[in-house]
């Protein structure tokens, strides 16, 4: 069988990194003082599997809301001689000052710290101590680390490592004191971000070897500096930054480039346009260049072909071919152009093998591929036009589309223009037309970051998103092994008093998906989350509103199926003015078939609970339950499940039934009339998963008419269905019930003639056990 798309097991070193992470105490460390975990005396861990547990646990911490993070996790990696740190990647809010300080003496060779907002200049004095090992630094977006917080020193020592550093760094106390004398290995550095009250030029002065440097969204009062590593310097990164001819002729002296970015957020914030002449000069001087990206620039059109010209033949990587004049200068294709947001990326011989722009789905993916990490405001236009593509068009390479938006789901988390964009893609990437190309593994990747979006943002059109998404899934199947976290994040979408209709509407379907076919302890956990006053208070709401509408329906079978043998949950309905609401919901909505069968189904998972059944036991209740025998609601099953709930009560005998009216022998007469009246090849709009609650009534004569609604009800399940039913009967003890019901003086001749054909049918069954009756089950509720 072909393997689907992203069907690849993860490794086994990613598996027992993230056992250890969540089973800390019991396996790499003890509990200490305080509660906080230390490093057991006789482990001894090597950089390859210190920086996987470091960077994992970033990305546990990150994405998984399950997951709980360790105060001084970092303190775990304090002493090089047990463990042993060369790579990290930390990002994020999460990150603060004592956490690097706790890995000071270490030799790391590679920091990359994105976003880290709560980090002050006392980290600035951590780096110090990684200067004669640091070849690779990044301080992208780490907007307060050039500030002191409070204003205090620049500092770090001993006492500093268990300060509570939660105060934000003060934006007037810039530090000066630090710069980057002494980094001698240093060669690739991102300052991205950088404020603009630190000098650029006087920080990097000390640094004279780097072969690559990024400077996004910096000022740069001049730009001569750089020509300081003209000799060395291989990568440039000037995005955001306004083009000049002076930065242009700087940019050109630095022979050496081979990844050269001078692309801009958008052209409408650009003045500089771009030339043929410039570009040509860049060709012409950069030899060496494999990367350029030059998004978001206007271009004059003389820097094309003539359109006539430019179609002729197929699309060709070929320089000499190129429909971008300056590029037939190449001596050959680059590996990557950057023509996002641009004209150029709509000709059609491009000298590249990969490309941006938004012409294609290849184009946009790439796009998605090349600025997620670092330009989330780009991301998030290209995966807004992927949506496009999957909604109108049809999208080519599924596994790629899935895991770039993915990615930039888990990347950029508290970003709610990449949640809004990146959780409507995935609604139109999972649906049917792409479902089974997709892995198991794949498919819950995709449920893990919905469920992030929807626990970060309360926002409408997310939380719409994601539910909508989560209905392209097998619910409760593919949802269990997130079950209790779906269902807390649905009931929390469903509290507020007043929610949008539509995504009210998706969470109740949701909710009531998850508690129709699963286990009871499931159920039990569901119903102490709330479940069930959640489900009341929305009807109580429908109720004011004088509305009878699919979030009313659903709520009702949600109910029916959250009772389903669960006698808590049932005590729950009744505790919380279930009945009241019932009755309600009756005189309010007297011809709402679906309605009645729901809230009847529900009350007959209640009637099946004997501590409960008292409860039901009142004139008012057993007067609506009789006068619903004559309901022709829905077929049979108004009336069918008005005699479950009143079958179970008389089963408990005439001692417990206390009032005048209504007699109980004149409502026996009417179940009985009832009983005979419905034709018993009915189709059933109801689930059982066993008979249990249905095969107590057999063999009994303390109410020969539940005995013989008993009776009935399994004559027609499985007779109608004999290749879901027969066998459940067997399988639960059936046949030997019917055949006490046989001996028993007490049952009737009708119910003894019944039963006969019961076990007719399931003997036929097992000597052919084609299924010969093709109807369909709809499974809207679910019993037993």
């Amino acid at each position: 069988m072909a393997a689907k798309a992203g069907d690849n097991p993860e490794s086994l070193m990613t598996l027992a990194t993230v056992f250890c992470l969540r089973n800390l105490r019991k396996t790499m460390c003890y509990q200490g003082f305080r509660n906080k975990v230390c490093l057991r005396s006789d482990i001894f861990l090597p950089s390859e599997i210190c920086d996987k547990l470091v960077n994992t646990y970033m990305e546990l911490v990150h994405t998984d809301s399950n997951f709980e993070p360790e105060e001084n996790f970092f303190q775990l990696f304090s002493d090089p001689r047990s463990t042993r740190l060369t790579r990290v990647q930390l990002r994020e809010d999460f990150v603060h000052d004592r956490d690097l300080e706790a890995i000071r003496k270490q030799d790391l060779i590679e920091l990359h710290l994105t976003y880290c907002n709560n980090l002050s200049s006392r980290s600035l004095k951590t780096l110090t101590c990684f200067r004669e090992t640091l070849v690779s630094l990044c301080l992208f977006g780490c907007s307060h680390i050039f500030y002191r917080r409070g204003g205090a020193p620049l500092a770090c020592n001993e006492d500093t490592e268990d300060e509570e550093d939660e105060s934000p760094a003060s934006r007037q106390a810039l530090e000066t004191d630090f710069n980057f004398q002494g980094f001698n290995r240093l060669r690739l550095l991102n300052l991205g971000g950088l404020p603009d009250e630190v000098d650029a030029e006087t920080l990097l002065k000390p640094l004279k070897s780097l072969t690559s440097l990024d400077l996004s969204n910096v000022t740069l009062v001049g730009t001569a500096f750089l020509c300081q590593w003209k000799d060395r310097l291989a990568s440039l990164v000037l995005y955001n930054l306004d083009l000049s001819e002076e930065l242009v002729s700087t940019v050109v002296q630095l022979v050496n480039l081979r990844h050269l970015d001078v692309s801009r957020e958008s052209r409408r914030t650009s003045k500089f346009k771009m030339t043929r002449k410039i570009l040509t000069v860049v060709v012409q001087r950069l030899v060496n260049l494999v990367s350029l990206d030059i998004s978001g620039h206007i271009m004059l059109d003389n820097s094309t072909v003539p359109h006539f010209d430019e179609a002729m033949g197929r699309p060709s990587i070929e320089p000499c071919k190129s429909s971008i004049y300056p590029f037939q200068e190449l001596k050959r294709p680059l590996q990557f152009l950057g023509l996002y947001d641009t004209t150029l990326c709509n000709v059609t011989h491009i000298p590249a093998y990969k490309v941006t722009g938004s012409k294609n789905e290849d184009q946009v993916l790439n796009a998605i591929e090349a600025y997620t990490e670092f330009r989330p405001e780009l991301a998030h236009r290209a995966i807004n036009q992927l949506f496009d593509i999957a909604r109108i068009q049809h999208c080519s390479q599924l596994l790629r589309a899935l895991q770039l938006v993915i990615a930039a789901l888990k990347c950029h988390k508290y970003d709610k223009s990449i949640q809004v964009t990146g959780s409507a893609a995935l609604f139109y990437l999972t649906n049917t037309e792409y479902r089974s190309d997709q892995s198991v593994r794949l498919r819950r990747e995709v449920i893990q970051v919905v469920l992030n979006g929807m626990e970060q943002y309360q926002e409408v059109t997310v939380q719409r998103n994601c539910c909508l998404t989560l209905c392209n899934f097998s619910i409760p199947e593919e949802l269990e092994f997130q079950y209790s976290r779906v269902n807390q994040l649905l009931l929390k979408i469903l509290e507020p008093a007043r929610q949008d209709e539509s995504i009210q509407r998706i969470a109740v379907h949701l909710c009531n998906a998850l508690v129709c076919q699963v286990d009871n302890h499931h159920k039990e956990a569901v119903g102490k989350m709330g479940f069930v006053k959640t489900m009341l208070n929305l009807i109580q709401k429908k109720l004011q509103d004088r509305m009878c509408d699919q979030v009313m329906e659903f709520s009702w079978s949600a109910l029916w199926n959250i009772t389903d043998e669960t006698p808590d949950n049932c005590q729950m309905f009744l505790n919380c003015r279930g009945m009241s609401l019932f009755l309600e919901c009756l005189q309010e909505f007297p011809d709402k078939q679906e309605l009645h069968r729901n809230m009847l189904g529900l009350l007959g998972n209640v009637a099946e609970v004997k501590a409960l059944r008292p409860q039901l036991l009142t004139p008012q209740f057993i007067t609506v339950f009789s006068n619903l025998l004559d309901s022709k609601a829905d077929g049979i099953e108004v009336s069918y499940n008005a005699c479950g709930v009143l079958s179970h009560i008389m089963f408990d005998g005439p001692e417990v039934w206390s009032m005048d009216e209504p007699r109980r022998d004149t409502v026996m007469d009417k179940m009985w009339d009832a009983i005979q009246s419905w034709d018993v090849s009915s189709r059933r709009n109801i689930n059982y998963r066993s008979f249990e609650p249905i095969l107590r009534l057999l063999p009994q004569g303390i109410s020969p008419v539940s005995q013989h609604w008993a009776t009935w009800a399994l004559f027609n399940l499985v007779s109608v269905y004999p290749s879901k039913y027969c066998p459940l009967l067997i399988k639960e003890g059936g046949i030997s019930l019917l055949e006490k019901v046989l001996e028993l003086d007490s049952s009737q001749p009708e119910t003894k003639d019944m039963a006969r054909k019961v076990m007719e049918q399931c003997e036929n069954f097992k000597e052919d056990p084609m299924e010969t009756n093709h109807g369909q089950e709809v499974n809207y509720g679910q019993r037993g």
